[in-house]
């Protein structure tokens, strides 16, 4: 089995001796160098080309985010964020993702975290699921918000219609692809799980409010879905739709994490199963695993609901994908950028 070469970009030597350590205990895994700041990681990639690069976020000279945008850029390479958990460390940590990083880990606490060890399995793992992204999907150029030629028109609509979309390595960018395209008279609610720890789908929320014309925020317990709004479940509970008095509500479900995930796609999938009266549009993109085949089986054997994934050219980790159309349960396979006009025809059949 191939090596991955690895190189590990942090600012404090403490940090990159423990990342180096950690990483150097997997047989598939060789620390080949380090760097301590962004202007020496550009040297490095250009002379070592490495598989996978592990990033700090908060760096002198040159920081992370300007780092990461010269590497893909200049010598395109999966590229896994090491951030802390501040509010700033979680807002540098989605503009990376916006950016072309492939996933993070975040710090266990502060800047040089002497727990590191608490996230060295997350820290392997994601290196390993990095190194089996699709670098040219995180470098393609992507299309500018439209001019609404997918508004609907005004005419009543004799159901209502709910978006549910499931997400994990690589789904902030396809989140903000597939956000940005959607009209702000988007008949529906969207609801979205992203695999995505604590503290860092606010920042998710709010950033991709920010470019969108939909209103997209962080998923309240108990609110009423309205048309033309994204909900992010938040991390740490799995977000689940209920109809209670006529209504749409977001609930949360603090169940045992599912295949390893909290929120997990599955659980809002079989949620959005027990509603009937409802157009259910579903929705599997990039991510590792196949969280959301389950449930979008469950979904599809209730009936009135329309599955679409992610082709594979534009996913940037097509595992979850294609468990759900290897399942057959899958009506629609488009790339990234069809995917939105994909939704609002779904809504409107």
């Amino acid at each position: 089995m191939k090596t991955i070469k690895v190189l590990v970009v942090d600012d404090s030597a403490f940090m990159r001796k423990w990342i180096s350590d950690f990483l150097s205990e997997h047989p598939r895994l060789e620390v080949i160098g380090t760097a301590r700041n962004g202007r020496e990681a550009l040297e490095k990639i250009a002379a070592l080309r490495p598989d996978v690069v592990t990033l700090d976020v908060e760096m002198p000279v040159m920081n992370g985010l300007e780092t990461l945008q010269r590497i893909m850029r200049d010598h395109p390479v999966p590229v896994v964020m090491v951030s802390s958990t501040t509010t700033e460390g979680a807002e540098n940590t989605i503009a990376a993702m916006q950016y072309g990083a492939v996933d993070f880990v975040a710090k266990p606490s502060g800047p040089i975290s002497l727990d590191l060890y608490k996230v060295k399995d997350e820290l392997i793992g994601k290196v390993l699921h990095a190194s089996e992204a699709n670098v040219a999907a995180l470098t393609a150029p992507r299309r500018q918000r439209p001019s609404w030629r997918l508004s609907f028109k005004a005419a009543a609509r004799p159901q209502q219609a709910i978006v549910a979309i499931g997400t994990s390595t690589g789904g902030p960018r396809a989140l903000e692809t597939v956000l940005t395209q959607l009209p702000p008279d988007l008949a529906a609610p969207v609801v979205a799980v992203q695999h995505m720890p604590k503290g860092f789908t606010a920042s998710l929320a709010n950033r991709l409010d920010a470019l969108a014309a939909i209103t997209v925020k962080e998923a309240e317990d108990g609110e009423v879905l309205q048309n033309g709004t994204a909900y992010i479940a938040p991390g740490g509970v799995h977000l689940i739709v209920r109809e209670e008095g006529g209504a749409l509500k977001a609930r949360f479900d603090e169940s045992p994490p599912r295949a390893g995930h909290r929120p997990a796609v599955d659980v809002l999938f079989e949620s959005l199963a027990a509603i009937r009266r409802c157009r259910k549009i579903a929705v599997i993109m990039t991510g590792m695993g196949s969280d959301g085949t389950v449930g979008l089986k469950i979904l599809k054997e209730s009936g009135n609901t329309k599955a679409i994934a992610e082709a594979r050219e534009t996913a940037v980790v097509f595992g979850m994908p294609r468990a759900a159309i290897e399942a057959g349960v899958v009506d629609v396979i488009a790339p990234l950028d069809s995917i939105a006009a994909a939704i609002v025809q779904s809504i409107g059949e």
